[in-house]
């Protein structure tokens, strides 16, 4: 029997997930952002220390694949503002699944409780550190 090519050249669901945000800092960049972190400097400032390469290599795959949409909130120097999209919204579920898991399989798993503190999703950032681009 030969093999349909059309199926032969579809990616593999879990390679092209994979690609867009299997590695742990793109996740972790989504859960904070679904937390209300949403600008570069609460970004950075995750529990988990991403460096700033990484952080900015992440944001600009995350906006390529269309799960995040950036915003400028301050024009000199331009400095912006992240929100998930839709798309990127929908991950929480995924994210959430793999907390679910991690508590039953994985003993001593820990979960952020709730929102930072000092965020609020849709605003305007007002501290300093939070307006680094």
């Amino acid at each position: 029997m030969k093999a349909d090519i059309s199926t032969l050249l579809k990616p593999d669901i879990l390679i092209l997930q994979r690609h867009l945000v299997g590695d742990k800092w793109s996740l972790l960049v989504v859960r904070d952002l679904l937390r209300g972190n949403v600008t570069y400097g609460e970004l950075q400032n995750s529990p988990e220390g991403i460096p700033t390469n990484i952080l900015a290599d992440r944001l600009k795959r995350l906006e390529e694949a269309g799960l995040i949409a950036k915003s400028a909130y301050q024009e000199h120097p331009v400095r912006y503002a992240y929100e998930l999209t839709e798309k990127g919204k929908a991950l929480g579920d995924v994210l959430l699944a793999f907390v679910r898991w991690g508590k039953k399989h994985i003993p001593g798993t820990r979960t952020l409780k709730s929102p930072a503190p000092h965020s609020v999703p849709g605003r305007k950032p007002t501290r300093k550190q939070d307006r680094k681009s």
